[in-house]
């Protein structure tokens, strides 16, 4: 199921690994479009930092509990995390390569990140298909390398919520 901002269930992937993600821990969710990982983690009695660039965040949000909402464009402007430490960042369906070092510097000791989005060979299959917007090959492997411990990983082809080609890296800091 979806609505006009996004699945509104859970990513499978991120589901497998919440438990990963120390409990009560701050988690940070890059790109929330509605939400649907922000409300999983806040179910959970995590502390959801939702930050999106998209202003009706708010409205979505509104109702969900322990959740800071930061509107912000991350592309355009600077880093609005400077110095904050979270259990868990969580990254779907977004790519933006200059971020990959804040991400990882936002995370805590022993800190759990969770990153999935579309991958080289999505352009078969309808958006994006943009170079800039697809993981190459190993991409996120790379991202980890001498700063993470690779707890799961895969780069597939999926059929839900539609054909797609995705990378998806979970991974705790070292």
């Amino acid at each position: 199921m979806s609505d006009a901002h996004g699945p509104a269930e859970p990513s499978p992937w991120v589901a497998r690994w919440a438990d990963e993600i120390a409990a009560g821990s701050d988690v940070l969710d890059v790109a929330c479009g509605g939400g649907r990982h922000t409300r999983l983690f806040a179910a959970r009695g995590h502390r959801v930092t939702a930050v999106d660039r998209d202003p009706r965040v708010g409205q979505w949000l509104a109702d969900a509990p322990d959740v800071e909402i930061v509107i912000a464009d991350l592309e355009a402007g600077t880093w609005p995390f400077p110095g904050r430490r979270f259990g868990g960042v969580v990254v779907t369906n977004y790519l933006h390569r200059p971020l990959f070092v804040p991400l990882l510097d936002a995370l805590a000791p022993r800190g759990i990140l969770i990153y999935e989005t579309f991958a080289v060979g999505n352009e078969r299959f309808g958006r994006p298909s943009n170079p800039d917007f697809l993981l190459r090959n190993g991409e996120l492997l790379d991202l980890a390398r001498g700063r993470l411990q690779v707890l799961g990983y895969e780069d597939v082809f999926t059929r839900l919520p539609h054909p797609a080609m995705v990378q998806r890296l979970c991974a705790r800091a070292l």
